[in-house]
């Protein structure tokens, strides 16, 4: 596996469950420094038309006290390039329900002009923010 310098994932981070932390850790175990961007809840609302459950502060906390996150940073913009411009990181963790969008292939290539790749990671199966809301009639 290789071993980048600076890593980056995002999310919302909603009722944080294993799935968040798997992905938070699946990250950390290849790259010496994760940076992970929490999306506010303006973020939020303006792609996903709902408030989270969870303020933005304390999603923020929660994310910034697990171990294996060295920096927290609040994700105002979905564009992760213009997050690179300020963060310069050399990997992108993402879900890889993303792979082979029209969305991600176009940063793929965008990317790949910096150096930078994006490494896809399988969601913990059963589990998420949806469905926990679903389940709980949210």
């Amino acid at each position: 596996m290789k071993k980048y310098k600076i890593g980056y994932t995002t999310g919302v981070f909603d009722m944080f469950h294993i799935g968040h932390l798997n992905i938070i850790r699946r990250a950390k175990e290849q790259c010496d420094r994760l940076i992970v961007g929490v999306s506010t809840d303006e973020v939020v609302e303006s792609y996903k038309h709902h408030k989270p459950v969870i303020p933005f502060e304390h999603r923020l906390a929660i994310v910034g006290a697990c171990r294996y996150v060295d920096e927290v940073v609040p994700q105002e913009s979905m564009d992760k390039f213009e997050a690179w411009q300020h963060l310069k990181f050399d990997a992108m963790f993402h879900g890889s329900e993303w792979k082979g969008t029209e969305l991600y292939n176009s940063y793929e290539a965008k990317f790949a002009e910096v150096g930078v790749e994006i490494i896809y990671l399988t969601p913990t199966a059963g589990i998420s923010s949806t469905m926990l809301r679903e389940k709980n009639g949210k």
